[in-house]
């Protein structure tokens, strides 16, 4: 049985293998002349591989208003980009949001079953490691988004007995009770999943000794109000 980071790793392969026969087929992208270049253009184009870096993250954030097919950009560009979502260098909620945008579950079946693998394997590493990139809320933001649910993840979740899986619990409390912020919780850039309804009712399922004492009667206050 391979560690949580390999299986990680073995599922982003994966996923670089499931996109390979769009990703490094040429493309005709249109878009915005204002915001890029001809050669930007160009660039986007040619096989994924050569696209640097700098342009990667602006066409990872911009809004789908700025291309002629979106969808069919992001959708070549997603292996890349969920590359960088894993390191932490984009916004969690913003390309959660994106792929919504993409239409991401309507593409063939294997990218989205590779992509459903990274997320789960991603999520699996995340709860046995301590200190990872990012933080915990972020990544929860981007798994529950893209899949439109909470309930795959918190049952992960309850189910890992780890140190690390514990501290994190800890960690996204004292992120989501600061300013009662559990009452009405949403995720995404648009706010596109209400996280409250899933989360408190899991929160309080939870076995006991599982969260602090003191996080837990903030807990219960807010379900109770």
């Amino acid at each position: 049985m391979t560690n949580p980071q390999q299986q990680l790793q073995d599922a982003l392969e994966a996923l670089d293998v499931a996109s390979a026969p769009l990703s490094g087929l040429p493309f005709s992208v249109g878009g915005c002349t204002h915001c890029y270049t001809e050669a930007d253009l160009e660039v986007l184009g040619e096989p994924v591989h050569r696209v640097p870096d700098q342009l990667l993250f602006s066409v990872a954030l911009k809004t789908p208003d700025h291309w002629d097919n979106f969808p069919g950009l992001y959708r070549r560009l997603m292996p890349r980009i969920v590359r960088l979502l894993i390191a932490d260098q984009l916004d969690h909620g913003l390309v959660a949001s994106r792929l919504l945008a993409a239409g991401w579950r309507n593409w063939p079946a294997p990218e989205q079953i590779a992509l459903d693998e990274v997320w789960h394997a991603w999520w699996r590493s995340v709860l046995h490691s301590r200190p990872i990139t990012g933080h915990i809320t972020d990544v929860l933001e981007a798994l529950a988004v893209t899949a439109g649910t909470l309930a795959p993840w918190l049952d992960l979740w309850a189910e890992t007995r780890t140190e690390a899986a514990d501290l994190h619990l800890s960690d996204a409390l004292d992120y989501w009770l600061v300013e009662d912020e559990l009452a009405d919780l949403h995720l995404g850039f648009y706010d596109e999943l209400h996280a409250t309804p899933q989360l408190l009712p899991w929160l309080l399922s939870l076995e006991d000794g599982r969260i602090d004492a003191t996080q837990l009667r903030e807990v219960e206050r807010v379900s109770s109000s």
